[in-house]
């Protein structure tokens, strides 16, 4: 029997939804075969996104996030277009989680030590430069590790959260995403995405078909993943403190 936390309401976030575009999809001829089901009608000659079964697969998602937080995993949040990058970096920023708000380097993943190696070097040098450590270098060394730590910032801060493989991505547009979820599916991550009507809805495990394509609408998605994974922090066992 499902516990009361599972039980799905798919009339929860409908009008909430509505206000923020969440139904847009995009044009007929731009759909894939896979969301069908998931369109209510066309409107302007953009097609409608079905919200109650948007709501209900969002809900399914999040059930699935809050659980695996809850064992202790980490969700990776992953949106490097324009409209997502804001969004997904607060938001992960505001729960400890790690993202990708920009470019994706191939290998995040599929060769995790190898990133781990340069997170570990960012926050060796950022340590450093705050203690004052690198006095000891001439002018141009100390220029030269800055740029470093520049760069190491831009492509790794992000990341640095991530002390070993996360346990799920969220995707915002896994077309877009391609490389971050054909790695995952290679580990056998799960994918929760937010996708729109062009995407294929079998590439990715847990699937939300809305608009992924405005700034309003990914912020609702990502507050909710956001959401769900602050409940499953709350949900983790306390260590416990009993002595022998």
């Amino acid at each position: 029997m499902a516990t009361k936390e599972h039980i799905l309401d798919p009339h929860k976030h409908v009008d909430a939804l509505f206000k923020a575009g969440a139904h847009f999809g995009l044009a007929k001829s731009r759909r894939h075969p896979s969301l069908k089901a998931y369109i209510f009608g066309v409107k302007n000659k953009v097609e409608i996104f079905d919200l109650e079964k948007t709501a209900e697969k969002l809900e399914i998602a999040k059930n699935f996030i809050k659980k695996t937080v809850s064992e202790g995993g980490i969700v990776l949040f992953v949106g490097g277009k324009n409209e997502a990058r804001g969004a997904v970096l607060s938001g992960a920023e505001k729960i400890g989680q790690p993202y990708v708000a920009g470019r994706w380097l191939g290998g995040t993943l599929t060769n995790f030590p190898e990133i781990k190696k340069r997170i570990n070097k960012l926050e060796d040098l950022t340590t450093q430069k705050e203690k004052g450590e690198l006095a000891k270098y001439t002018k141009k060394e100390r220029l030269l590790i800055d740029r470093e730590i520049v760069s190491l910032d831009r492509d790794f801060s992000g990341l640095t959260p991530m002390k070993s493989l996360p346990k799920v991505l969220f995707v915002v547009d896994p077309k877009r995403e391609a490389i971050a979820v054909n790695e995952a599916h290679r580990l056998h991550i799960p994918v929760v995405a937010l996708l729109s009507s062009d995407c294929n809805m079998r590439d990715v495990e847990f699937p939300i078909p809305g608009n992924d394509a405005s700034v309003k609408s990914i912020e609702y998605f990502v507050q909710e993943i956001v959401s769900a994974v602050a409940e499953g922090k709350l949900a983790v066992p306390a260590p416990s403190t009993t002595t022998a």
